[in-house]
């Protein structure tokens, strides 16, 4: 892989390795000459269909290429799409990091976890601060998020001001006392900006975004109605939800019990921080909240997205050690599921209800708002910032595409704007924007301790276990003598049962039986050629007699 862009000296590149057509795997570059800082380093969670896969992240192979060029990770927020990977990512590239109080909390967290800790120099940020390094230099403006201590940047390069926005909204009474900077972005916007890469999660919704003291008034009033057990699950790292839930809990005289190692981190590192007042003895342990009445009880959960790991759906489904549903329990559901996830969640739902807990969740209810800002927040995110060039991320393809039509009604001109996927590399000057090289940027697949070694290959092998089951064909041959000395046998596991399918068996054994005798009088015969031909006459012949395709392996004993 060449490790040099295909852009003039003149130009400076913008481009994503994630977060381009997808909800996730933030990960944004800006490289002037022999200069690379990276935005964000975000992990996207798996979809259905990635069987076996616990992580998405990016392919750092440029950045690897080029890691003497890599001068700083910058953090926008704590948020796992944008801090999840780090430790993948320092691994690849050690550089310094920049982040806010709470999102380097989090951080050292999962460094600590990844034996990581001492080994990469760290730096907490502020708003006031300014990075320069030699070809750019860096300062901050804060927005408002579901997270505190929210970061947009402004980077000053040959080229003109670039302007990323982390995730954001406009919420003018936040919880976490940290207003959004209006008046630093018009004077960024004031000064000019060549590029705006702006957030567009929320670009299909018509609105803007209710502000998290909304969702304060509905579990206030949650809170009065219910007399039994509050079982409240939402983000760990929604610090702002986090902050009510417990809030309302005091006032109401609950005691908090927290579940879940991520929601444990989340409390402890938002107390040390101030963002959380929740006074000690309000706080008990999990064993001792079956001595307290229900009515005295809130447990504070991971496991909003339905992940079967996390304390909800342990204790939805009776494996949890400490504590299970029983009647009058209420759990509600603070969020909306990630795509991918709905599935996930709603089983956990229904289990939850079929332990007999009342359930509440969903728009209906009011328990959650979202800390993206809709098409008004976006409108005036561009009014305030009024960039040269356009270069909607963090979104989905259709929602780049609306956030790219929300900037013509603001007055971007429509070639100045770039729907651009991840690896498409943009390269400005002052006055020019050209679409001018694609770098790797595929999907890296984590499973267990492997990183990258799960293919398109092994994912379809994975497909077709889960749906079709697998068939294993044992023979013992002798190829010299071209005879087969034992077997053909046949194993199934998950495709048929063997005791009431004796007929099917047996004439799958003689197709085998004829496959192994033609492949091994064809000339220059092998064990692979062989193994190829039972797997496809046995196949063919599966699927005529039963329209399902399993995975075949065959197991050859060679003398």
């Amino acid at each position: 892989m060449s490790t040099n862009l295909d852009i003039r000296s003149d130009e400076t590149a913008v481009f994503a390795l994630g977060g381009m057509g997808e909800i996730g795997k933030n990960t944004y570059a800006i490289q002037v000459q022999d200069e690379i800082i990276v935005i964000d380093a975000g992990v996207k969670f798996p979809e259905d269909e990635l069987l076996g896969i616990d992580y998405v992240i990016p392919d750092y192979s440029y950045l690897i290429a080029n890691r003497d060029k890599v001068k700083a990770l910058l953090i926008t927020h704590g948020h796992e799409d944008h801090i999840g990977a780090i430790h993948f990512f320092l691994n690849a590239v050690n550089v310094p990091v920049y982040a806010g109080p709470l999102a380097l909390a989090l951080i050292r967290n999962k460094l600590d976890e990844h034996h990581l800790l001492g080994k990469v120099e760290l730096h907490e940020l502020s708003e006031d601060d300014v990075i320069k390094f030699d070809h750019m230099s860096v300062e901050f403006f804060r927005t408002t998020h579901s997270i505190p201590d929210t970061f947009g940047m402004s980077i000053t390069t040959p080229a003109g001001v670039i302007v990323e926005t982390g995730d954001f909204k406009f919420d003018l009474t936040p919880t976490t006392k940290q207003p959004p900077n209006l008046q630093k972005m018009a004077r960024i916007g004031s000064e000019g900006v060549l590029l705006l890469m702006s957030d567009s999660t929320n670009a299909e919704r018509d609105e803007f975004s209710k502000s998290e003291k909304w969702v304060g008034k509905t579990i206030d009033k949650l809170f009065d109605e219910i007399d039994g057990r509050i079982i409240f699950a939402t983000f760990a790292s929604n610090m702002s939800r986090v902050q009510m839930v417990t809030e309302a809990a005091i006032a109401h005289g609950r005691k908090i019990s927290v579940f879940g190692r991520s929601m444990d981190n989340a409390v402890t590192n938002g107390r040390a921080l101030g963002y959380l007042d929740i006074p000690e003895d309000m706080l008990v342990d999990a064993r001792e909240i079956n001595r307290l009445p229900d009515n005295e009880v809130l447990i504070l959960s991971t496991g909003s997205q339905g992940e079967p790991m996390a304390a909800l759906a342990r204790i939805a489904n009776g494996t949890h050690k400490q504590i299970s549903i029983k009647p009058g329990d209420t759990v509600i559901f603070s969020s909306s599921p990630i795509p991918g996830n709905t599935q996930s969640v709603n089983r956990v739902i229904n289990e939850l209800e079929e332990a007999g807990a009342d359930v509440i969740h969903g728009k209906v209810n009011n328990i959650h708002t979202s800390g993206h800002g809709g098409q008004e927040e976006q409108k005036l995110m561009l009014s305030l910032m009024k960039p040269k060039y356009f270069m909607p991320v963090h979104g989905e393809y259709r929602m780049l595409k609306v956030h790219a039509g929300l900037g013509e009604q603001v007055g971007v001109p429509e070639e100045n704007i770039f729907v651009l996927d991840n690896g498409d590399v943009l390269a400005l000057t002052a006055d020019s924007a050209r679409l001018a090289d694609h770098i790797p940027a595929e999907d890296t697949y984590v499973d267990g301790n492997g990183i990258g070694d799960i293919g398109t290959a092994v994912l379809r092998d994975r497909q077709m276990l889960s749906q079709d089951g697998l068939v294993v064909v044992v023979a013992t041959i002798d190829l010299k003598s071209q005879e087969i000395t034992a077997g053909p046998d046949i194993l199934s596991r998950g495709f048929i049962y063997m005791r009431e399918s004796e007929e099917l068996i047996n004439e799958g054994r003689k197709e085998i039986f004829h496959a192994l005798l033609t492949a091994m009088h064809e000339p220059g015969a092998t064990e692979h050629s062989i193994r190829n031909a039972v797997i496809s006459r046995l196949q063919r012949f599966l699927y005529e007699q039963t329209k399902r395709r399993p995975l075949i392996l065959p197991m050859f004993i060679m003398i």
